[in-house]
């Protein structure tokens, strides 16, 4: 079942098949649809929004009979009622067979969508609200085509997005990357062909913004360069502080940096919604 909203994305019904633990808080899950062939992204950080179910209910709430007006009547549901929704990037994109992977980090103690993903089993029930046209505005990552340096950063909720783009970037490619993972064991391999250069932080905190990556950055010499490009994306607070040192501090040109916040500390996400 699919239901359109507004192009270029959609609700696709879909299905868990199986799931795989990555690291000791780290799980992808691969979910399959009868309408998954109309799922579209070339984007290597896209993201989307997906809605899982209480415990005890077999499937996600979502009022998709009412077509746009969706949003208002899902949000005026009774919480326990109302399908649990959260922000995700899609891990990887297949078709024939049609499949779709999403890596969740298991947090402690553990939100709605954490919870839900631990226990996750072979025909569990969601909905996602995706993409159906490739390149679409949930796109973030788009470096000028003239960039010579790539540099990345990112916590846990960033590892897929920036997995994705190692194994994009052509051979030779130079690109400098660190990672921030509250547990060595979530460190991994990730393949690349790009000249890469990856850096893995592990914190021992929860602080809004770790020392671990301003003092790594600021003791770094990044390759010389002449049109770097950089891109952000993990703890809102960490993200705005890590943009000011490139900005500011190492005189990026500010239209050469993305930054995106994935997630707030001490905010769920409907909290996050709705301060904005």
């Amino acid at each position: 079942m699919t239901t359109a909203v507004a192009a270029p994305f959609r609700f696709f019904s879909l299905q868990v098949t199986r799931t795989r633990r990555l690291g000791p808080s780290l799980v992808r899950v691969t979910f399959t649809g009868e309408d998954l062939a109309q799922c579209l992204s070339h984007g290597l950080d896209q993201s989307l929004s997906l809605f899982v179910p209480h415990p005890g209910q077999s499937a996600p709430v979502v009022p998709l009979d009412l077509g746009d007006g969706w949003w208002q009547a899902w949000r005026e549901l009774p919480d326990d009622v109302r399908a649990v929704m959260r922000s995700y990037t899609l891990r990887a994109l297949r078709h024939d067979p049609d499949e779709i992977d999403i890596d969740f980090v298991l947090h402690t103690p553990a939100g709605p969508a954490s919870a839900w993903a631990a226990r996750a089993v072979a025909g569990d029930n969601v909905l996602i609200l995706g993409p159906a046209i490739a390149d679409n505005r949930a796109i973030r990552f788009r470096p000028p085509e003239d960039s010579d340096l790539m540099v990345l950063w990112g916590d846990e909720s960033a590892l897929p997005a920036v997995s994705s783009v190692l194994e994009s970037l052509p051979p030779g490619t130079p690109v400098r990357v660190w990672l921030e993972v509250r547990d060595a064991g979530n460190i991994q391999d990730l393949p690349t062909a790009a000249d890469a250069e990856i850096t893995w932080l592990v914190r021992d905190d929860d602080a809004k913004c770790s020392p671990l990556a301003l003092d790594a950055l600021r003791a770094a010499r990044l390759p010389s360069a002449e049109r770097p490009y950089v891109w952000i994306a993990g703890e809102s607070g960490c993200v705005k502080e890590l943009r000011r040192h490139f900005v500011r501090e190492r005189g990026i040109d500010r239209r050469r940096v993305t930054f995106v916040g994935y997630w707030r500390q001490g905010l769920s996400e409907e909290q996050l919604r709705a301060q904005e």
